[in-house]
């Protein structure tokens, strides 16, 4: 009896151990670990609490982004106009409470109204037409983008109500201040990890991205499920106007432009894969701190801007060559 059991615990303990290190997750943590203690050794700057603060509040706009373009990426999916419609959205809180005589709260209500608008808008034409994530994104990128510049008429909104404002206020934290905007992000993260790992509908999300036949013949409309993806980014992209209104406290039409962008590499390097089904909230999470680890540090260090850029470009194209290897030895 002895004989035959202790080799099946022997083989099982490596097993659990390559299921850890082959994690979507693990690689992103060393990166960032590594980058960490990379600018830890080259700023004494770096590693402050002070400075962490700030990278969180730096990244909580594209990394509430980021949430809403996971869900739609894990159902293999792009979403090309989250950048667009959350400046669209901003400007339109602005503009209402600041000119069109709206309770702030009304205000907020209704940007983030117009977000959940554009995404159910995009779930629509992607399911029913159907046309491809990429085509019907793209399209709408241009037409938030449009609708920003017409409603702003290419001027920033001012003079702003403090409730739309109140995010970007600070608590001391120990030494340090955190902004309440950045607890919302996280508070956003951690909710939308549990619905993803914890809940049926978590579930159904995971099956759509990896074959949305399969999961139709299972019982999962899929349809609906798409349709109230698509909305609940826009939704997302909403909060994440209210967030940037709250860190610049002014309704910029210039803002977002390459936020979408940003929000997809966060989410790459975050170890979900862009062809479905695989990757985490969590994950991203890891590559938004990862993205704004490496501007801050290098910023610290005195690098200029568009090597930041190359150097994301650089990481995001790893990430990619790293998900398409992996899946290729899971065949």
């Amino acid at each position: 009896m002895t004989a035959t059991t202790t080799p099946y615990a022997e083989l099982k303990a490596p097993t659990t151990a390559r299921r850890l290190l082959t994690a979507p997750t693990t690689g992103p943590l060393v990166a960032l670990l590594l980058a960490c203690a990379f600018f830890a050794l080259s700023t004494d700057q770096f590693l402050t609490g002070g400075n962490f603060s700030l990278i969180v509040q730096q990244v909580m706009v594209v990394g509430t982004l980021a949430i809403g373009q996971t869900l739609i990426i894990l159902t293999a999916g792009i979403d090309l106009s989250c950048g667009a419609v959350m400046a669209f959205g901003s400007i339109v809180i602005a503009k209402m409470a600041a000119e069109g005589s709206l309770p702030p709260l009304v205000a907020i209500a209704l940007g983030i109204a117009v977000c959940a608008g554009f995404g159910l808008l995009n779930g629509l034409l992607v399911q029913k037409v159907p046309l491809p994530p990429f085509i019907v994104t793209l399209g709408m990128l241009n037409v938030a983008f449009a609708l920003t510049h017409i409603y702003s008429e290419e001027q920033t909104v001012t003079n702003l109500p403090g409730p739309l404002t109140a995010l970007g206020q600070t608590f001391p934290l120990g030494h340090t201040d955190i902004t309440y905007g950045s607890l919302v992000t996280i508070a956003l993260f951690l909710l939308l990890a549990y619905a993803l790992s914890s809940t049926g509908w978590g579930r159904h999300v995971y099956a759509l991205g990896n074959s949305q036949e399969a999961a139709r013949l299972n019982g999962i409309r899929t349809s609906r499920l798409t349709i109230g993806i698509y909305t609940l980014a826009g939704l997302l992209y909403g909060i994440a106007a209210l967030l940037l209104i709250s860190r610049t406290g002014v309704g910029d039409p210039q803002a977002g432009q390459t936020d979408n962008l940003d929000s997809i590499t966060a989410v790459v390097l975050g170890g979900t894969s862009l062809f479905g089904g695989r990757g985490s909230v969590l994950g991203t999470f890891i590559g938004v701190l990862i993205v704004g680890v490496f501007r801050n540090g290098l910023q610290l260090m005195g690098v200029a801007s568009i090597y930041q850029t190359l150097i994301t470009g650089v990481l995001v194209i790893l990430a990619v060559t790293v998900d398409q290897i992996s899946r290729k030895k899971a065949r």
